[in-house]
């Protein structure tokens, strides 16, 4: 199966999943699958792979969920409520930095499949420091830029629209939240070309999950209506 087949199928799968969790778990099941994604995505991002022949890194499509489960809250429950949220997974990506950081001060015993694991989680959260950074200056601005304009076209619009503020929000803040990402991760740790495609990719595979998952908004609301929000 190729990269882009399965790149949509997992888009798909996981805008369900989200719609599943708002629809059994509500607003405490949304909180909770924003805190997993926000630490799932961070671990993601450091898999580089091709999409359409162009460098790109995993973990987009996570994060186009946050935004769309943020998205649901705001418009459910409010932008306080959503504001909530953004600082919950803000906590969730501060503890998984810390908490993995200190794991690497133990020693290894001297088995080789020990050995070996403890190589890997090296790998992987030694560079979590530089990774986080980006990732709490991204999502910062990005996330509560994201509630505020979600909230101020809807105000504007008098709730019409609702993929204009669906759209309208989240891609101007994944805009914000790729060149900040990308400046503070990986500016002088790929090459200038693969820089610039990381980038470049990155945005534009964030701007497809937001198209993507408008008519996933619709059919939230439609959820909502029928069965009602849940706590």
């Amino acid at each position: 199966m190729g990269n882009e087949v399965l790149w949509f199928a997992r888009l798909f799968l996981v805008l369900s999943f989200t719609l599943a969790v708002f629809r059994f778990g509500g607003r405490t099941g949304l909180f909770a699958l924003v805190s997993s994604l926000v630490i799932l995505c961070n671990l993601e991002v450091m898999k580089l792979t091709t999409f359409f022949g162009v460098t790109v890194t995993l973990g987009n499509t996570l994060y186009g969920a946050i935004f769309f489960a943020t998205d649901l809250i705001n418009e459910f429950y409010g932008p306080a409520e959503a504001r909530k949220a953004v600082t919950a997974g803000l906590v969730s990506m501060i503890s998984m930095t810390l908490i993995m950081r200190s794991a690497l001060l133990f020693s290894t015993v001297a088995d080789p499949w020990a050995v070996e694991t403890a190589r890997a989680m090296d790998l992987i959260f030694g560079f979590m420091p530089r990774l986080a950074a980006a990732s709490i200056a991204a999502y910062l601005v990005s996330q509560f830029y994201d509630v505020w304009a979600y909230d101020f076209i809807r105000r504007r619009t008098k709730g019409r629209f609702l993929w204009l503020r669906n759209n309208g929000s989240t891609m101007v803040s994944q805009l914000m939240d790729t060149v900040i990402f990308c400046g503070i991760a990986f500016w002088g740790v790929l090459g200038k070309r693969a820089f610039l495609d990381v980038m470049a990719s990155t945005y534009l595979m964030k701007f497809i999950v937001a198209a993507f998952d408008t008519p996933f908004m619709y059919l939230g609301r439609w959820m909502a209506v029928k069965g009602g929000e849940r706590d």
